[in-house]
């Protein structure tokens, strides 16, 4: 009898941009493979990929005790309907209350923190709570991947996660095949130079700083362009205002790109990739733009500076430090653009030796296997 693996996630779009070759890999192992998530307009090209998919409603933000305990009680059912060999979490309430539910029908789990969120990083009852929920989630789980060894050290002292059950990935990987580097269309020689911001608007990204090192450089008229490419989420304590984007737009200090499924048309055309975030697992714009060839400033916090490598294939800055980010894009807007290309073509070794998605994916399925085993 075929043996179902059940994989849950916040969003199904997370799963067609990030998991793609995991899933790929766990259908070839011969596994029946169930996604859990809220549905959105990805579900059909997760279903097309051969995936059952349940729908499951999730609060990504939410608060409710009681919305929490609909959800672990959605969990519940839908793995003993299941009965999976295991069961995989990703985010905050996939990996709380799905794990929770998994261990009290003892099914083998595996799950990835790939990020510390708002909520974990700010002091507070918050905090309290869920480092507590943390706690309870994982010490049953069969491996807890981290995406950089401070956030895995930061669970171990905690006593969240015994150290002999963690285990490193290089973030998410990388698809070296389709985040290859390509040519720009033809400019013209006096064009200016693009810094592009690819994340979801909230203040955690750095995106306040982002502008502000912007309209500073603006001011001492660098030849430049400030792009953010990215969502507004209102959902998130820190998300910024639809109000204070538009600010921003009469200011013309940036210049915006709504969400897009696929970023690298805007990768192509940046000269450099920009991510000033306050803390990240592994920050996946960074890893698009290394794979790219395209150079790096990002902030000197764990996750970032596992990707960004100060003189190699980037630049950092001092973390919630607007003067410092404008520092260093002003260091990399007079450089030369063989100079920049250096830097690019730096990052896309890295990516290449260090970040490949198939060393996350066999990580993950001997991390089955091991957990299917015991």
């Amino acid at each position: 009898m075929q043996q179902s693996i059940v994989l849950s996630i916040n969003t199904a779009w997370n799963f067609v941009n990030f998991r793609a070759g995991l899933i790929r890999r766990l259908i070839e192992e011969g596994f029946d493979v169930v996604a859990l998530a809220p549905a959105d307009a990805h579900v059909d090209r997760l279903c097309d990929m051969g995936v059952r998919f349940v729908a499951i409603e999730i609060d990504r933000k939410g608060l409710s005790p009681s919305r929490d305990l609909q959800l672990l009680r959605r969990y519940r059912q839908v793995l003993r309907e299941m009965a999976p060999a295991a069961y995989l979490g990703w985010t905050i309430k996939p990996n709380i209350w799905g794990s929770i539910a998994a261990a009290w029908l003892r099914i083998p789990t595996i799950n990835n923190i790939s990020g510390l969120g708002t909520a974990f990083m700010k002091p507070g009852p918050l905090q309290w709570i869920v480092r507590r929920l943390y706690r309870l989630a994982l010490r049953p789980s069969a491996t807890v991947f981290f995406q950089n060894a401070v956030d895995r050290q930061l669970f171990v002292d905690m006593k969240i996660v015994r150290l002999a059950q963690t285990a490193l990935l290089p973030g998410s990987g990388i698809d070296l095949n389709a985040f290859a580097p390509a040519q720009p269309a033809p400019r013209v020689a006096a064009a200016p130079v693009t810094f592009l911001m690819i994340a979801r608007l909230l203040g955690d990204k750095g995106v306040r700083e982002f502008v502000e090192a912007a309209r500073q450089l603006r001011a001492e008229n660098l030849h430049a362009r400030f792009v953010i490419l990215g969502a507004l989420d209102h959902n998130n304590r820190s998300g910024v205002a639809a109000s204070e984007l538009a600010d921003w737009l009469a200011e013309g200090v940036i210049e915006h790109l709504p969400h897009q499924d696929d970023v690298r048309p805007a990768i192509v055309e940046a000269d450099c990739v920009v991510l000033p975030s306050y803390r990240e697992g592994m920050p996946r714009s960074l890893l698009e733009g290394a794979a790219m060839a395209k150079p790096l400033i990002a902030s000197d916090v764990p996750g970032c500076a596992l990707i960004a490598r100060e003189g190699e294939n980037g630049l950092l800055c001092r973390v919630k430090d607007a003067g410092s980010l404008a520092d260093a894009m002003r260091r990399m807007g007079t450089l030369a653009p063989e100079q920049r290309a250096e830097m690019g073509a730096a990052g896309r070794r890295i990516a290449e030796r260090e970040f490949d998605e198939r060393i996350v994916v066999d990580l993950y399925v001997e991390a089955v296997r091991r957990a299917i085993r015991q």
